[in-house]
C-alpha cells in the first residue's frame, strides 16, 4: 500500500491529495524547557510544556501525468492546487494534514507556502515547499448551573415611606389613635406609638395632651 498525502479543509468538504509524494518529511516537536543558573548550585533546568508540532517537506505540482513519479492520474492542475492551498490560508481556519501509513492526522495552519513556476527542466510544473504548524482547538470550560435564585437579578428594595404624624386632640389615648382605620386599625399596638413618642410623651403613656405631635412608625 503506497502513502498517500492529504490536505482536507472544512471538516473534509474539500480535500486534496498531493499528486507527487514528498521524498521526505521534516517533523519537528519543540519542548520549552529553561535553563537558569542559581548561585552556588549552578545550572538547572526547568521542564516546560511541549510546543506544537511542524511539519515541512518539498515536491512539485507536475502539468502532466507520468506513471514514474505520479501516485495517481487526472489530478487537478498545479495552479488549481496553489490557488486552493492560498485560498484555505487565507480563511484563518485550520486545515487537516493525513499521512495514510503513519500516526500524522493532525489539524494545522500553514506557516510558509513558497513555490517555484516552470522551474527549468519542467514547463508546466510548480515547485513548492509547505511548512505545517499543528493547531490545537481551545476548549472552554463548560459553564457552571447556577440555582435561578442566584442568578435572578434581584430587585432593589423600594425606599421605605416616611412614617406618618398624628396630633393628639382632645379625649385621645394612645390605645384610641392606634385602633384608629387611619392609623393601625388596632388599639393594641399603642406600645408602638408610645416606644417612638417617648421623649415627647414622657414616662407616663396615659398622659397625652392634645397639641402634641405624635410620630406614628409605619406597620
Amino acid at each position: 500500500m503506497s502513502i498517500e498525502f492529504w490536505l482536507s479543509f472544512n471538516n473534509g468538504a474539500e480535500r486534496l491529495r498531493l499528486p507527487v509524494n514528498p521524498e521526505s518529511i521534516n517533523v519537528s516537536s519543540p519542548f520549552g524547557h529553561s535553563d537558569i543558573n542559581i548561585a552556588q548550585l549552578g545550572e538547572y533546568a526547568i521542564v516546560g510544556e511541549r510546543g506544537l508540532k511542524e511539519y515541512s517537506f518539498t515536491s512539485f505540482f507536475p502539468r502532466d501525468y507520468n506513471p514514474v513519479y505520479c501516485e495517481y492520474n487526472g489530478f487537478p492542475a498545479p495552479w488549481t492546487f496553489v490557488e486552493t492551498l492560498e485560498r484555505w490560508r487565507d480563511t484563518r481556519r485550520p486545515m487537516r494534514l493525513t499521512i495514510t501509513g503513519t500516526p500524522i492526522n493532525e489539524a494545522v495552519t500553514i506557516r510558509e507556502f513558497t513555490y517555484t513556476p516552470d522551474k527549468a527542466g519542467g514547463p508546466g510544473d510548480i515547485y513548492y515547499e509547505l511548512r505545517f504548524k499543528e493547531f490545537r482547538f481551545i476548549e472552554l470550560p463548560k459553564s457552571v448551573t447556577v440555582s435561578n435564585a442566584s442568578t435572578q437579578k434581584q430587585r432593589p428594595s423600594s425606599p421605605a415611606s416616611p412614617p406618618k404624624t398624628y396630633t393628639v386632640v382632645k379625649g385621645d389615648s394612645l390605645w384610641k389613635i392606634a385602633a384608629k382605620p387611619t392609623i393601625y386599625g388596632n388599639g393594641a399596638k399603642w406600645p408602638t406609638i408610645y416606644n417612638a413618642n417617648k421623649s415627647v410623651i414622657g414616662k407616663n403613656p396615659n398622659l397625652i395632651y392634645p397639641g402634641q405631635k405624635l410620630v406614628i412608625p409605619n406597620a
